[in-house]
């Protein structure tokens, strides 16, 4: 193995109706670390948790990023250049399900379903340590 340091890009993403009790069990029975919470009018919006380098990330149910409007989990992929990324899912006959939007916290992101239903998100954004 060479000396560079592996960065992850992909990210479960999860939403939660106690996402309080979330971070405590996933810490309490898991293991977890919490790195950042970002919380807006009292209610977690995003939340950042790692476990042996990895990270995963969630939110309050109906709170925060509209992609969850559209599904409860999904899997975040994170690219360097969204906009070559969605022109080949595009070219590819995916289901796109979110344009490429700019998101308020420096991301952009858009998100496809594949043919089994299932949502995948890709953004700029790369979580990491707090």
């Amino acid at each position: 193995m060479n000396d560079t340091t592996r960065r992850q890009s992909i990210f479960p993403s999860l939403r939660y109706r106690d996402p309080r009790a979330a971070l405590r069990f996933l810490t309490e029975a898991f293991g977890f670390t919490e790195e950042q919470v970002h919380e807006q009018d009292g209610q977690i919006v995003h939340a950042e948790m790692s476990y042996d380098g990895d990270m995963i990330g969630f939110g309050t149910v109906g709170v925060g990023d509209p992609l969850f409007d559209i599904t409860p989990s999904c899997v975040y992929v994170a690219v360097d250049d969204i906009d070559a990324h969605h022109a080949r899912a595009v070219a590819a006959g995916a289901e796109i399900v979110m344009e490429p939007t700019d998101q308020e916290y420096g991301s952009r992101d858009f998100a496809v379903r594949d043919p089994e239903g299932n949502v995948w998100a890709f953004g700029t954004y790369r979580p990491g340590p707090a």
